[in-house]
């Protein structure tokens, strides 16, 4: 991991956030694991900076959920469990479903030419199985739906829980035959959306999820067994 030590160090505040910012990556994909200990001395080496960013960075992190300072213990990781990505999954099954009727409603046709363009991407690295790119453009099209809705307040909540479980989106999409759904899936919403068929886009968003959230729950149930 690079060094941080080229954030200007006269603004406290800005390295406290870019220390969070690479201790949340850690926790949130998995380099640092619940139940692990979150100790200064050692984040503050490994990150090149004092233990100052790091105190604030681990109070920042106890906010968000995803550590807890226990008296005697210190920083305990909390992470992600089952019973969040749950609760994650039903809330977006709700509100992305909000999302897209909104984005039904209220999107150019300049923006529904761009997401036509993102669908066909998918399409083309699909057949090129090519992960990496996979990955990349299936966040791109729920974030352009996400800000296409034209609502701030949606787009900030819709966009931290993406951040949340982008580990785990990101193994979904990659088990065997869940790209080429998620993509059929995501062509079903486009043509809603280009439409401008607000029920029919917040029907298929909702399944989508539900789908998604199905199959990373068989993954993890097939991993502990």
């Amino acid at each position: 991991m690079d060094s941080l030590k080229h954030i200007n160090s006269d603004n406290p505040n800005s390295l406290s956030l870019r220390v969070f910012k690479e201790i949340e990556d850690m926790i949130l994909n998995g380099e640092i694991q619940p139940g692990e200990n979150l100790i200064e001395s050692k984040l503050s080496s490994q990150l090149g900076v004092s233990r100052t960013p790091v105190r604030e960075a681990v109070r920042m992190l106890e906010r968000t959920g995803l550590v807890q300072i226990v008296p005697n213990k210190g920083a305990v990781v909390l992470g992600i469990d089952d019973q969040d990505l749950e609760d994650i999954y039903t809330i977006r099954m709700l509100i992305e479903g909000l999302a897209s009727r909104w984005a039904a409603e209220r999107m150019t046709e300049e923006q529904i030419r761009e997401l036509g363009e993102i669908i066909d991407l998918q399409e083309f690295y699909t057949m090129k199985n090519s992960t990496e790119h996979i990955n990349h453009l299936d966040s791109q099209f729920h974030e352009k739906i996400f800000e296409y809705c034209n609502s701030r307040p949606l787009q900030h909540t819709l966009s931290d829980l993406h951040h949340m479980i982008k580990r785990y989106r990101k193994i979904s999409v990659g088990s065997t035959g869940r790209a080429d759904k998620a993509i059929a899936e995501h062509r079903q919403i486009f043509e809603a959306l280009a439409e401008h068929n607000p029920d029919t886009a917040e029907k298929l968003t909702i399944e989508h999820i539900a789908n998604a959230k199905e199959n990373l729950l068989k993954i993890i149930r097939e991993k502990r067994n």
